[in-house]
Parts: C-alpha cells; structure tokens; sequence
C-alpha cells in the first residue's frame, strides 16, 4: 500500500497537471489529494468516456493527463480510446480500478464479468498495461515503463488497480465551490428560416480570429470545413461521437486566452448530453458550443434525431452554460461570433440537411491533425 501523496508528487514530476474522471471507492485517496491541491486540476466527468475526451483535450494543450475510474466503466470509454486516441495518437495515462478481481476478495455480481476481462479487453483495445504500484520504491520503474509508451508511441497506457494499493487521505479542503446558478432561460428561434451547414460553416470562419480553436463533430461537420479551408488550428472529430464538447473543454480549461469554438451536431451532442453538465459546471468563458441542428443522422442515411421534440437552449441553461441563442441565418451566427467571448456560449443554430456535391475527405492523416494542432497551441501566446 502506497501514499496518495508519493504516487501523484511523482506523476507532478513527469509534467501530469490534471486528472479527470469518475469516482471508485479505491480512487477515493487520489481525488482527495488532487482537490486539495493547488497545482492541480480535478474534472470531475459525467462519464468514463467524456472524461477520456477532456484528458485528451488538455493533452494536446501541452498537459499530460491522467483518466481514473473503475473498471465496470470501463465499457463506456472504448469508443473514444479506440476511435480519438488510438486513431489521433493522444497519449493519456489510465487508472483502472479491478473490481471483481477474479484471485481478489468478494465484491459485488454487476462486477463479476468485468472483474475477469478488464485485462483483456485493454489488450483486446492495443493498450498496454501494467499494475498499479502498490510498495514506494515500484511507483517510479511504473511510471517510466508508462512513459516511455506514451512518449514513444502517443497511445494510452493503462495501470490496473487491486483493492487495497493506496492509503487512506483525508478531503482537508471543501469541495470546489459550485458556480453561481445561471436563471434558467430558454432563447426561441425568431423565424423558421433555415441555411445548408455550409453556408453556416462559412459564417463562421468569416468570424474566426487568428487564435481561436475550432473543433468539428463526427460526420459531414470535419469534411465540409476542410472542403471550406483546411487551417492548422481546426480538428476534425473522426469516430469519438458526442466527444467533441469534452475534447473542447480540455483545451478551453487549459488555454484560456484562446476562443474554443465546438461545431457540435443533434445526434452527437444526445449521445453524451451529460457533457454539457459537466462544462456548465466548470464554466470556461472562452468555450463557444454551437450545435448545428438538421434533426438528423445525415451522414448514416438520415435518420431522424428526437432534438424536434426538446428544448437544447433550456437543457443548455440548467447546465449552467450562461449565454443563449437560437439563430437560423448565416448572419445572425456572425453577429453573435462579433464580439470577444466573456461568458460560456451555446448557440442553437436550426439548418436543413444537405451537402455539397463530390465533398472530399481531409487527405490530411488524424495524427497529422492533432500533432499541428498541439504545434499551433504551443506557438501561439
């Protein structure tokens, strides 16, 4: 059994600045210490698979990340492990905690199939993994055999946790303070007057300052604004569905004097709706989430969405995001994108489906992306 503190002062040596993820009884130790921290950041993420996303995130902005939750979550982030990380190579450190250890003490049924394969299925994903130190002197051989993975191959690397590997730590400090409520308001669409999302996409590299971050959802999103202008500072969301928002607020919380503008979609962003809590929560003010919104799936053969029959601005309110607009013209999008971002910003914008005719495909590789994205990030001040 090892100290919290020893564990995550030698990780701080190693240049890992934020942990994010979702609670286990055996990481209690780690997310008391980490909240207790000044020079460190804690996500607190409505799911395994956003919180995969936000390390990711603020892996790209320079700062190593380490994603902690328990294994039976396990499921819910092996589509941005294998579709974001292993396809963009971002390297990410993962705390998995072993519930229903198969050699281990009783534990609860829900973990019993899980217990047996969490292993496997890291192996089964291409990701290496090793036990989680559980004596002083095994933390930093651990973490150099994770580092000179991550270095050398950009993909995630995994620790598996055993019950028992960590001291207790006590939480010395109250929780972060929850900001203070947003009133819940619902913006309205002034007419039902509609645009292509190239014409919208359009408007809004009109309005994109030489330092902002523009990331584009899954789908015909990425391929229409490539088809627009490829630039060095746009990221094209391949797989990782209803990711692009947490991969946002990992940028937005670690570069601040950037505006990070997300170019969501209906399907995506109801895939992982909890996301928007968790951004509401954290309140960046320079994140811009712009959801356009064709009620459809239109890059599978259009199927309809359910987003006819809810309200995302109100959804957006209760979340905490504090400036709303419903918006169906190119320049209505351009006025709202006018002035400098100061508060954390949702803009519906209602489009209808469609394409351009023969749109290509980024010939530019996913690596390629976030490699000159994190060059970008790193050269502008």
């Amino acid at each position: 059994m090892i100290p919290a503190e020893t564990f995550i002062q030698a990780t701080q040596k190693l240049g890992f600045g934020l942990y994010t993820g979702v609670p286990c009884s055996y990481l209690t130790p780690f997310i008391n210490y980490v909240i207790d921290s000044t020079d460190l950041r804690y996500v607190g993420a409505a799911n395994e698979g956003d919180a995969v996303a936000i390390a990711s995130g603020a892996e790209l902005t320079g700062i190593p990340s380490i994603v902690m939750f328990q294994n039976s979550g396990l499921g819910n982030a092996v589509n941005p492990l294998t579709s974001l990380n292993q396809t963009f190579k971002i390297p990410i450190l993962i705390i998995v905690t072993w519930r229903g250890q198969p050699d281990g003490v009783a534990d609860e049924p829900q973990h019993h199939l899980m217990g047996q394969i969490t292993p496997q299925l890291l192996e089964l994903m291409q990701i290496p993994w090793d036990y989680f130190p559980t004596e002083v002197e095994e933390i930093q051989p651990t973490l150099n055999r994770a580092m000179e993975h991550l270095k050398t191959q950009q993909t995630p690397y995994a620790l598996i946790m055993k019950k028992g590997s960590v001291e207790s730590c006590p939480l010395n400090s109250s929780l972060p303070p929850k900001p203070d409520q947003v009133p819940n308001t619902s913006a309205q669409f002034e007419s039902h007057e509609s645009y292509s999302r190239h014409d919208i996409l359009k408007a809004i590299k009109n309005q994109i300052q030489p330092s902002d971050i523009l990331l584009a959802t899954t789908g015909y999103c990425g391929r229409e604004l490539y088809a627009i202008e490829d630039c060095q500072n746009q990221f094209y969301m391949v797989g990782s569905m209803g990711c692009a928002s947490s991969l946002g607020l990992g940028i937005a919380l670690n570069k601040p004097q950037h505006r990070v503008i997300v170019l969501d979609g209906d399907g995506a962003a109801l895939m992982r709706l909890g996301a928007l809590a968790t951004i509401g929560y954290e309140r960046p003010t320079n994140l811009i989430h712009i959801l356009l919104d064709n009620q459809c799936h239109e890059s599978t053969g259009g199927q309809s969405t359910v987003s006819h029959s809810i309200d995302f601005s109100a959804i957006a309110s209760a979340c905490g995001y504090e400036k709303l607009a419903c918006l169906t013209t190119p320049e209505q999008l351009q006025s709202a994108l006018s002035s400098p971002s100061e508060q954390l910003t949702f803009l519906h914008v209602k489009i209808k489906p469609g394409i351009p005719k023969q749109l290509p495909r980024p010939t530019i590789t996913p690596p390629e992306v976030a490699q000159r994205l994190r060059q970008f990030l790193l050269t502008q001040v």
